[in-house]
């Protein structure tokens, strides 16, 4: 087992969010949930490699266990006259990181700290605060300290452009200020992760920012059933507040109820649970949203991904581009159409998309969304890129309907929603262990995270496994509007007579 003490950039930055991160990480790794996305970490290392071209030509230090083996490299390289070097390693009294460029500036260097987001946080301060102090213990004349990340605002012409797809921002002043600052976290954290018995601390906001913790269930097992965090919309800051005070449970929360401020949706979440109220159904309101709908009525449903380096014409860093819909066409007697559209692997979807999409649902027809916002969002974006279809699209557009509605403004509550109007709540509280809607017997993919992954690495499989994995796609978004379906008949038989 590795010495606890011994801390990287991440380590570092792991223990100025909660040092006991770093002593579970070592004592207790499998009460912990592994919360980092594998898409994150493809898309920071497919721009990690592209950015170390920035400056042109670079000399790569390849990875060892042993960091002794790195550092004798990255010395090499120094005095070979490298002018830019990628994972310069540099350690010294058990500190050890690995900068992503260092850049030759004159008589010195400069640290470049490369991200794959469009901003910089304060955490990567942090990160970049520890490196210039691990070099400059360690002889090193920094001159600079720059953080290089994607620029949000840039668009994909025929060629990658690295100068418009990059922004370097200055961060050498902030570096310098925090010197001691870093010198004093360390001891810090090594004096915290030192001991072998668990050490105790109570669950705060670290749990959350500025990543969520992997043993966020673990520190917070002690929590009752139906907690402050809980509460639909609450803010984290405000949870912990209560929590700290010692209003937790939803008990606490109505015994507390003149001193502390929720929202009525909040508070009827609360009195649902505790006086274990039946579904609350406001008839009239559904009728009322019902009759704006007309039939055939068009069930939609679209998956995008991002790119974080774009790869088409006229494509953003982390625009959503959709790849794929689902449509269930459903007239006035329940019958049931399915049309569906997924794009073909390694080609720009959009065009495609588009044009099956204004081929599917006719002009003036009723479209169905839930949370329309996203679906329009699509649509006008595709009506923008393509003026010929702009016609077709926008009138899509302009006549979706939103079946979050009745759900947004809790005219159908029951406890199993817990306050919420999202379709992760809203269907399995409507259907309880519907064989029809279950999503976790799927094969591959459960989720729309885990569709956009699925489609973003598609070109690199076989074409056995090609063909799996589309499948796997078309039945995770078919199911996505045939859920739609459900929802929308549960609606129709709440707000029939006599009922």
């Amino acid at each position: 087992m590795s010495d606890i003490t011994e801390l990287s950039k991440t380590k570092y930055c792991k223990g100025l969010q909660c040092p006991k991160i770093l002593w579970l990480d070592h004592y207790k790794p499998e009460v912990g949930e592994n919360l980092l996305s594998e898409t994150v970490m493809e898309n920071g290392n497919l721009v990690g490699d592209l950015a170390r071209k920035y400056f042109g030509e670079y000399s790569l230090v390849d990875f060892s266990y042993d960091k002794s083996e790195m550092t004798a490299r990255t010395n090499e390289l120094i005095a070979a006259g490298a002018e830019n070097i990628a994972e310069a390693a540099f350690l010294i009294n058990g500190l050890y990181c690995a900068v992503d460029i260092l850049h030759k500036d004159g008589d010195g260097w400069d640290i470049v700290e490369v991200k794959s987001s469009t901003h910089i946080s304060d955490v990567y301060l942090d990160d970049m605060a520890f490196q210039y102090y691990v070099l400059k213990n360690c002889g090193v004349n920094v001159k600079k300290v720059y953080n290089l990340h994607l620029n949000g605002a840039y668009v994909r012409k025929d060629e990658l452009d690295l100068k418009g797809l990059f922004i370097m921002e200055d961060c050498t002043g902030i570096a310098m200020e925090k010197y001691s600052a870093v010198e004093q976290a360390v001891a810090r954290i090594r004096d915290y992760v030192s001991v072998t018995e668990e050490p105790e601390r109570d669950i705060d906001l670290y749990c959350e920012k500025p990543y969520e913790c992997g043993y966020k269930k673990y520190c917070g097992r002690h929590l009752p059933e139906h907690s402050v965090f809980d509460l639909a919309k609450i803010q984290k800051r405000t949870a912990y507040k209560h929590y700290h005070n010692g209003i937790i449970s939803f008990e606490d929360l109505k015994a507390n109820q003149k001193s502390i401020k929720l929202n009525d949706n909040q508070w009827r979440q609360i009195d649902s649970v505790l006086e274990d109220r039946p579904d609350e159904i406001n008839k009239e309101k559904i009728a009322e949203f019902l009759s704006t709908l007309t039939f055939p009525l068009y069930h939609l449903d679209f998956e995008t991904y991002q790119q974080a380096v774009p790869e088409f014409y006229g494509v953003r860093p982390y625009q959503q581009i959709p790849f794929q819909y689902s449509l269930h066409i459903e007239q006035e007697d329940g019958s049931l159409e399915h049309r569906e559209f997924l794009a073909e692997a390694g080609t720009d979807p959009r065009r495609a998309l588009a044009e099956r999409l204004a081929e599917d649902i006719p002009m003036n027809v009723c479209s169905l969304a839930f949370n329309m916002s996203f679906e329009k969002g699509v649509i006008k974006r595709l009506a923008e890129l393509y003026p010929d279809l702009s016609e077709r699209l926008m009138n899509i557009h302009d006549n979706m309907h939103d079946l979050m509605v009745p759900f947004f403004r809790q005219d159908y509550y029951n406890n199993a929603m817990q306050g919420s109007y999202s379709i992760k709540y809203v269907l399995p509280a409507l259907y309880p262990d519907d064989p029809e809607l279950d999503y976790h017997s799927l094969e591959g993919v459960h989720n729309g995270t885990e569709a956009s992954a699925a489609f973003a690495g598609l070109a690199s499989h076989t074409p056995e496994e090609i063909e799996v994995i589309r499948n796997n796609l078309l039945k995770y978004c078919g199911l996505d509007t045939f859920a739609m379906v459900k929802v929308l008949r549960k609606l129709k038989e709440s707000a029939a007579p006599g009922r």
